[in-house]
Order: structure tokens, then C-alpha cells, then sequence
């Protein structure tokens, strides 16, 4: 018998999750958290085999909280299953460990299938999901910002021109558009809306 866990902030998702997988022979769902913090200590105190873990809840977040569970014990496997699936999102769950993601459009039997996977040690991942992170890793590594450069990104973020980034800052207008400049550089982009967006894919700015 495989043990689940589920970790979601919704009760009526943990509700259907658990329908859906208590009707396979061989998973019990054997205990449910509202919070990555909760997770976290349920998933010491309950030790199962597989968490399938939301991605964004209050307070602590799924990637964090898997992260605490994996830096705790390499014998639970897990699952992110959420709604999301930015770059950003997809990379974080991975580099924090999580053995799989997976998104809530997911069948019945998609979703044993890849606990069952999970349990054998083997990664998975939606095919959506797959193809990004595959292209991500094609692509050159991108290039760093600077401290400096983060800031300045981040009152453009706010709608702040030029001149008040400068004076927010304590530089020169000019330059703020030298920092721009080499942003959008490092980051691929030709203006503004799209160096932000881009920054928010990459979770440069949060």
C-alpha cells in the first residue's frame, strides 16, 4: 500500500483528491495539510510515501515546504500538482527537489500512475510541462543582473519613469537607462514591458 499525502489550501480539492485516489487498490491517503508549514510537520510526523503538493498557498510556499521535506528525509517522493505552469514555477519545484509535476487537469489515472512512478524512483512530469523545461535547458544560460539592475527593474515594475527611478535611487537618469540597457541585454528583450515580464517569468522579481 502506497501513502499519500495531500497538501493543498482548498478543502474541496483535498476532498476530490482524496475520491479520486482512495478508489485505486493500492493508495491510502493517510493524512492532509491546508499549509506548506503544516506540510511540513505532517509529512515528519506521518512519513509517507508520496506528497502531492500545491504550489501556492499562504504563508509558506509549496516550494519551499518541499524543499523542508526533502531536506528532512530522501525517503518521501514529491509530487507538485498546481494549476501553474510558468518557467519559474517549474524550475523552483524542481531545483527544491520535488520528483515529479503534475497540473489539476490531471485524470484519475494520470495521477496514480505517477505516484506509482514516484514510489519506483522515477521522475514525472506533465508533457507540457516537459517540452518548457527541455527548452529551458536548450537555451544559453542567461546572464545574471546586478544587484543595482535588480532595483532598477523593480520601480520600473512599479510604473516609475526614468527620472523617478533615478531620484528614488540616488543616480542619474542617465544612468538608469545604462542599467536598462544592459537588462534588457542580458535578458534578450528590446523595452521595458517585456524586461519586466520576462524578470517575473524567470522569478527574478517577484
Amino acid at each position: 500500500m502506497i501513502k499519500v499525502m495531500l497538501v493543498d489550501d482548498h478543502p474541496v480539492v483535498r476532498e476530490g483528491l482524496r475520491g479520486m485516489l482512495e478508489a485505486e487498490p493500492d493508495l491510502s491517503v493517510v493524512g492532509e495539510a491546508g499549509s506548506g508549514a503544516e506540510a511540513v510537520a505532517l509529512a515528519r510526523a506521518k512519513q509517507p510515501d508520496v506528497v502531492l503538493m500545491d504550489l501556492r498557498m499562504p504563508g509558506m510556499d509549496g516550494a519551499t515546504a518541499t524543499e523542508q521535506i526533502m531536506a528532512a528525509t530522501n525517503d518521501i517522493r514529491v509530487i507538485v500538482l498546481t494549476t501553474y505552469e510558468s518557467d519559474a514555477d517549474i524550475l523552483r519545484a524542481v531545483e527544491a527537489g520535488a520528483a515529479g509535476y503534475l497540473l489539476k487537469d490531471a485524470s484519475r489515472a494520470e495521477l496514480a500512475g505517477a505516484i506509482r512512478a514516484a514510489t519506483r524512483g522515477e521522475t514525472v512530469l506533465a508533457p507540457s510541462v516537459a517540452g518548457r523545461l527541455v527548452r529551458r535547458m536548450r537555451q544559453p544560460t542567461p546572464q545574471s543582473l546586478s544587484a543595482r539592475e535588480i532595483e532598477v527593474l523593480r520601480l520600473v515594475a512599479k510604473g516609475k519613469t526614468n527620472a523617478e527611478a533615478g531620484a528614488a535611487l540616488h543616480i542619474s537618469e542617465a544612468t538608469v537607462k545604462t542599467h536598462l540597457l544592459r537588462v534588457f541585454n542580458k535578458l534578450g528583450v528590446s523595452d521595458r514591458t517585456a524586461a519586466v515580464t520576462t524578470a517575473m517569468e524567470r522569478g527574478i522579481l517577484t
